[in-house]
């Protein structure tokens, strides 16, 4: 268990990172001159590498060992807010946050299948996913607040300087603690592959960060358009590869395809819910930054909980069953958001129950995902975090659009209360896909009956 406190570290850093410039971002912006337009390069530039490189860093992981390169990646991460602190113009920012995307792509998988290889299959191992899920939602809820207090306290470029040390006393405890992994001997690595995949997952992620600006909206569904030509493509590609960035056994793993089903719900309802819940406290209620954060505050603390809950949970029911109680659990919280007229305090409650639903689904989602053979969890790893966040890339947009689309219409319900409907309603489709017994399982028990 030594090494689960550093690799869950790992992901409190890149998380908190998110977060952190979130709440500074307009400080920042007028800081470096910059129009406030270059709030949307400055947040989804780091989105967008994140994002697409993913499957690539856990593929690089397996071939020359995932503790080597994560260390690869926390010196990089280290690096870039090097870059980032001392950045003179919002370009150079733009690219600093770009390389520190990058740097998390390396890490976050990495780290993930380093936590798999450090523990035992069973409680240890719930028990690690746990603090790996609970550690990102602490990271969550403290960013937004911490952004918000350092940056008046003592200015925006605080906080990456504080990443340097962070990221050397993360590297030599990786260096000291990470289990040996097994390395890949396979054939030339599949580049191809990785191409059009990085292509794919960057074109969808900046297309729909795009969709939720009117006058961007064009421009943002091109992107998706030619993301989901590029997905469509590549299984063909795939078919040429001799040792395939996607492994066919990973491909067609039912575990790994229902914790894909998962991670994405729980990101593209959760996301979208607390993004519109955002809006609605700031717009209808009139709540300044701090106080709509302390109102959203719940969501991230019951997060926590929900992930602690998930391990004893899953000593009885099963993770497939963990993942679809979370989801519809989510889908009773985001419902209740459509109260949110009769308060704030209604939101803080909705959004607690949704926190308390993607802390069960999340450790499930993930429990199911990397329940795999040894040699295709660096993929796994990889696949569930690019599954997450497609998931929040779609989801917030296209619930932002119905939002917008909707609002001043005649429908008896509109604008957030009809983004939350569709929120509520994904939810719950897909916790009862979760449960949907497979063809082929149904048919062989009717034969043994």
């Amino acid at each position: 268990m030594t090494a689960v406190v550093p690799l869950c570290a790992v992901q409190f850093v890149d998380v908190l990172g998110t977060t952190l410039v979130i709440a500074a971002l307009p400080t920042m912006l007028a800081d470096l001159g910059a129009p406030a337009s270059a709030a949307t390069p400055v947040v989804a530039v780091y989105a967008v590498l994140f994002g697409a490189l993913l499957v690539l860093a856990a593929r690089l992981g397996d071939r020359f060992g995932h503790a080597r390169v994560l260390s690869v990646g926390l010196a990089g991460f280290g690096a870039a807010s090097l870059a980032a602190a001392v950045a003179p113009s919002v370009g150079v920012l733009v690219a600093a946050r770009g390389a520190l995307g990058a740097a998390a792509a390396l890490s976050v998988p990495t780290a993930l299948r380093l936590l798999t290889a450090a523990t035992e299959e069973g409680p240890a191992r719930r028990r690690a996913l746990a603090a790996w899920s609970a550690t990102g939602a602490a990271a969550g809820a403290s960013g937004l607040v911490l952004g918000g207090v350092l940056t008046d306290l003592a200015g925006w470029r605080l906080l990456f300087w504080g990443n340097l040390p962070l990221a050397v006393l993360l590297v030599v405890a990786v260096r000291r603690t990470a289990p040996p992994t097994p390395r890949e001997r396979g054939g030339p690595l599949d580049l191809a592959g990785a191409a059009v995949l990085v292509a794919a997952v960057a074109a969808v992620v900046a297309g729909a960060s795009l969709l939720e600006d009117g006058a961007h909206r064009a421009a943002g569904a091109g992107l998706l358009v030619a993301g989901l030509a590029a997905a469509s493509a590549l299984p063909a590609v795939e078919r040429r590869a001799r040792d395939p960035l996607l492994p066919r056994t990973a491909v067609g793993h039912p575990g790994l395809r229902r914790g894909v089903l998962a991670s994405a719900a729980n990101t593209a309802t959760t996301s979208s819910a607390v993004t519109v819940a955002t809006l609605h406290l700031q717009g209808s209620e009139g709540l300044g930054a701090t106080a709509t954060g302390l109102a959203l505050l719940p969501f991230s603390v019951c997060v926590v909980g929900g992930a602690a809950l998930s391990a004893r949970v899953m000593r009885s029911v099963s993770a497939r069953a963990t993942a679809a109680a979370g989801l519809a659990v989510i889908a009773a919280g985001t419902a209740a958001l459509l109260g949110a007229g009769l308060g704030p305090w209604v939101v803080s409650a909705g959004v607690a129950v949704s926190g308390l639903g993607i802390g069960l689904s999340s450790v499930a989602a993930t429990s199911l995902g990397t329940d795999v053979p040894a040699e295709l969890q660096g993929t796994a790893a990889g696949v569930l975090n690019t599954a997450a966040q497609l998931g929040t890339a779609l989801g917030v947009a296209v619930v932002l659009l119905v939002v917008r689309v909707s609002e001043g219409t005649a429908l008896p319900l509109a604008g957030a209360g009809l983004g939350w409907l569709a929120a509520a309603l994904l939810a719950a489709l897909a916790a009862g896909l979760l449960l949907r017994r497979p063809a082929r399982a149904a048919v062989a028990a009717r034969s043994a009956g």
